[in-house]
């Protein structure tokens, strides 16, 4: 893939992305094995590093989650240019996405869209991923929305 594809996408779009993330243990942002890229999990963190945090039901409405989501699916790109490059990007192939969210809320598919939104608009047909949605009690730093992506990589 075209980097300055990407890259212009993201400006059309009005995205910016942030600073790529840090570990805070010990991990590290994306492990390559072959062709397969593996980010770690990315929160619901803004460039100025704000965790959008909260139970999504409850203290956040659904569009809320969703830019939790969009936030997160923000921090795995900034991961995917610093580490391997957009142009090595050949498909998204997994997203994964958790939703902190009380008992008994279902629209977790349609918070996590606006991080499978993202992917689609910059990469895409090679950003359509197949995608698991999972809510849970919990997430680190009380963080509303965490994504883990797995990426397919041309050689580069």
């Amino acid at each position: 893939m075209d980097c300055e594809f990407v890259e212009n996408k993201l400006k059309e779009l009005g995205l910016v992305l942030p600073p790529a993330p840090q570990p805070v243990g010990a991990y590290v942002p994306m492990v390559v094995s072959g062709s397969w890229g593996f980010l770690s999990g990315q929160i619901s963190k803004d460039a100025a590093g704000k965790v959008m945090t909260g139970c999504v039901g409850r203290d956040l409405n659904v569009e809320e989650g969703r830019k939790g989501a969009e936030l997160a699916a923000l921090n795995a790109l900034s991961i995917l240019k610093a580490h391997a490059g957009f142009g090595r990007v050949a498909r998204c192939v997994r997203l994964v996405g958790y939703v902190q969210t009380e008992r008994g809320f279902e629209a977790i598919p349609e918070v996590v869209n606006g991080a499978s939104r993202i992917f689609l608009e910059v990469f895409g047909e090679r950003g359509r991923h197949a995608r698991s949605a999972v809510g849970m009690a919990a997430l680190p730093l009380n963080a509303a929305v965490e994504i883990e992506l797995t990426v397919e990589l041309a050689d580069g």
